[in-house]
């Protein structure tokens, strides 16, 4: 399988299960999330890994990464390139202010018999009817809405970029993402689209886990109004995950959809 079509059927493939199940985890890394001065240059990594943050699986493909500017309007990367474990790209922080790097998979898949054959298909709801036959036989379809993303501050920060944009599970951070620090306890809450979302798992883990035996999972429940609160006693890079699974499909075929959010964020020593 070329490198560019398995890629693209990972990202699907985590895009439509339950990611606090998978071993694998996705994630974008930026080089730094802090930054100062006239249009500095923050280089990223994206993958899709056994360890965090080390590439060693698939890259995670760059066809979908979008960057919201500090004014609200989208900016494109540069420099991207996809390798054999990551890919990589660079942004230029013309603007001051915080900027949202985030890569949003939609989309479905559907399982049918055909002439007593298993089909399996995927794909997103424009191509479904010229797909999937009208008639098929013990249809199953699902429907997935994922996002990965992170977040880097050029200057003062603001908010323009990381409101939330209503559409399936989203983190927002009460203060700012790039302003976690140890020895003070974050304070998130979890939306589902534009809404509080009670009662979801929640799964933090420090970067480096390459190096040390025990993961160190930091596991929490969201309360009622979708908040929940994170000590952290170390600094470094964390990943963010949480994800779950309704039945508030947009298309008629579709009996569940399923949804995943993922973030990367710095803490910071105090």
């Amino acid at each position: 399988m070329q490198l560019k079509t398995k890629v693209l059927a990972i990202s699907a493939l985590l895009a439509l299960m339950p990611s606090l199940a998978l071993a694998h985890k996705a994630w974008i890394l930026p080089s730094q999330t802090v930054n100062s001065g006239e249009s500095p240059v923050v280089t990223f990594d994206a993958a899709i890994s056994n360890d965090l943050f080390y590439f060693n699986h698939v890259p995670l493909g760059l066809d979908r990464i979008a960057v919201t500017a500090p004014d609200g309007s989208k900016v494109e990367i540069e420099n991207g390139s996809t390798l054999k474990y990551r890919s990589v790209f660079d942004l230029s922080l013309r603007q001051q202010g915080t900027y949202r790097i985030a890569a949003v998979n939609s989309g479905l898949s559907a399982s049918w018999t055909e002439d007593g054959k298993p089909k399996r298909w995927r794909g997103n709801p424009a191509e479904f009817a010229a797909a999937v036959p009208a008639n098929a036989t013990d249809l199953k379809v699902m429907q997935s809405l994922g996002r990965i993303e992170t977040f880097v501050t050029n200057g003062n920060p603001n908010d323009v970029a990381i409101k939330p944009v209503g559409q399936g599970l989203e983190v927002v951070v009460q203060g700012h993402p790039n302003d976690l620090v140890t020895g003070e306890t974050g304070q998130f809450q979890l939306l589902l689209d534009g809404q509080p979302a009670a009662g979801i798992d929640v799964e933090i883990v420090r970067g480096a886990t390459r190096y040390r035996n025990s993961q160190d999972e930091i596991k929490v429940k969201t309360d009622a109004q979708g908040r929940f609160s994170v000590e952290f006693a170390e600094p470094g890079m964390y990943w963010l995950e949480t994800a779950t699974s309704d039945a508030k499909t947009s298309l008629k075929q579709a009996k569940e959809r399923r949804l995943t959010y993922v973030a990367t964020y710095e803490v910071l020593p105090e």
